[in-house]
């Protein structure tokens, strides 16, 4: 049996994980190993990129720069989750917040000496990352359009990061850059259109709040269609090898979505929708793998030698 004090600091530890939401950022650093293997630098081995330190401390710093926006994100928005998310937000408040921001600074003090190990350049990067994710959690989200927008480029800005690291500049990579911004836009959207309790008790200017339901329903449809353009550049014009079977998945999902979104009117509806994104998301970090399924082999192959 665990002593009081031992439970209590268990409870933290599954507080702080909820915090910086530790069941995305493997996820996220395993999306940016797959872009680097399939999508970046397909003329590298895999086993050399798995390989590559640069590449791992990137992915690392990375990961650490997320869990620290997690925590200044849950630290300007604790008024708003306790009305929009309750639940969590009750298990979130066993840190203080006091906690939050040492952990937050330490993170990022971390993350800026690890940039050291690779060039003065990835420094800069992680340093306007770090600065970027603050500025929005303090006044931009609060915005709208520009709130929604920069968090959906913020969320696709690690990519950029191995995107530097290999300097390449393949007309592919903006398609699927395009798509996944996409998604995480409308994602963004529908969270608004979820969260629009606790953002009109807060004066967050979002679309939904300023201008109503009906509006973001429009805008999100519109969007929705725009995925199609990148869909059909990575279908049709660049090599995706089986991953267009992905594409084509998603085009039959998004078109459910958009039905389901003009029947939507209450909070697990778009919660509904918001998962469905979500699917999209994460189902296309592991569908990367599709491009060339004989790299996997390969890499078997290596790891035996």
């Amino acid at each position: 049996m665990l002593s009081r004090k031992s439970k209590h600091l268990v409870l933290k530890i599954v507080s702080m994980f909820s915090v910086v939401r530790g069941y995305n950022i493997p996820i996220i650093a395993l999306a940016q190993y797959l872009s680097a293997i399939f999508i970046l630098a397909p003329e590298k081995r895999a086993l050399d990129v798995l390989l590559d330190f640069n590449l791992f401390i990137i992915v690392i710093a990375s990961s650490l720069t997320i869990a620290s926006g997690y925590i200044i994100n849950n630290f300007y928005d604790s008024k708003k989750d306790l009305i929009n998310r309750p639940n969590k937000s009750k298990l979130d408040r066993l840190v203080s917040q006091k906690t939050k921001l040492q952990v937050y600074f330490t993170v990022n003090f971390i993350v800026f000496l690890l940039a050291f190990f690779v060039s003065f350049r990835a420094v800069l990067f992680f340093s306007t990352y770090i600065f970027l994710i603050w500025f929005y959690s303090h006044k931009l989200k609060k915005m709208s359009v520009i709130g929604n927008l920069t968090a959906s480029f913020l969320a696709v800005l690690p990519f950029f990061a191995i995107l530097l690291y290999y300097k390449n500049l393949y007309p592919q990579i903006f398609a699927h850059a395009t798509f996944l911004f996409l998604l995480l836009l409308i994602r963004e959207m529908i969270k608004d259109l979820e969260n629009i309790k606790g953002d009109i008790a807060n004066d967050y200017r979002t679309i939904p709040v300023m201008y109503g339901d009906n509006f973001s329903k429009k805008i999100i449809t519109l969007l929705t269609l725009l995925t199609v353009i990148p869909i059909y550049y990575l279908i049709e014009i660049f090599e995706v090898g089986y991953m267009d079977i992905y594409f084509y998945v998603s085009m039959i999902v998004l078109i459910f979505f958009l039905q389901k979104l003009w029947k939507s009117n209450s909070k697990p509806d778009y919660l509904l929708l918001h998962n469905i994104l979500k699917f999209l998301v994460v189902s296309g970090v592991f569908c990367i793998v599709l491009i060339n399924p004989e790299v996997l082999i390969h890499g078997k192959r290596l790891l035996r030698l």
